[in-house]
């Protein structure tokens, strides 16, 4: 696997750098030489933020955590990293049929797959907005997203809150 260690607003140790490649090597069996790990360790008054994204092929999986020491972010999103292996057990190795590339090994899963079952359907009227109405409509309901049709692309959109309580827009790209 590939890895890249970026620091934002901060100069990274040379210690730290080794350890996040020590805890990422145990993701190797799971992900070949192609695959791209990206660390992002962010420094924002006495928060230490460590994000990291891993994609192969189509696969991505992601986690970030905020700490007091960037240690200790990074074992917690390493431990939320593996805690998504293994419930998307099933998932990944269906991939890995698509795609013989990915190595799955059973020993590394611990917990059984969990059952992926949609409980309920929410239908509605998708109405044309702007961000900032849709951010508005989303406050005002108390929600943490907001799905709506953008007035300049006519395209289906939705507004999220963010952890720092920042907001996100997702808009649809074709691939």
């Amino acid at each position: 696997m590939k890895i890249t260690i970026i620091g934002r607003k901060v100069n990274l140790r040379n210690n730290f750098k080794e350890l996040a490649e020590k805890k990422l090597a145990k993701f190797d069996r799971i992900f070949d030489a192609d695959a791209e790990a990206v660390v992002t360790v962010t420094v924002e008054r006495n928060r230490q933020t460590v994000e990291i994204t891993i994609r192969q092929r189509g696969i991505i999986c992601r986690a970030e955590d905020t700490a007091l020491d960037m240690n200790e972010a990074l074992d917690h999103v390493i431990a939320a990293l593996g805690r998504q292996m293994r419930r998307n057990k099933t998932r990944l190795e269906k991939a890995k049929k698509v795609d013989p590339g990915l190595e799955f090994s059973d020993d590394y899963y611990e917990e059984p797959d969990e059952e992926l079952t949609v409980v309920r359907t929410k239908r509605f009227a998708v109405k044309v907005m702007t961000t900032e109405e849709a951010i508005m409509q989303m406050n005002m309901l108390g929600h943490e997203f907001f799905m709506f049709r953008d007035d300049q692309s006519g395209e289906i959109n939705v507004v999220y809150r963010r952890k720092n309580s920042d907001y996100g827009l997702l808009v649809p790209e074709e691939k």
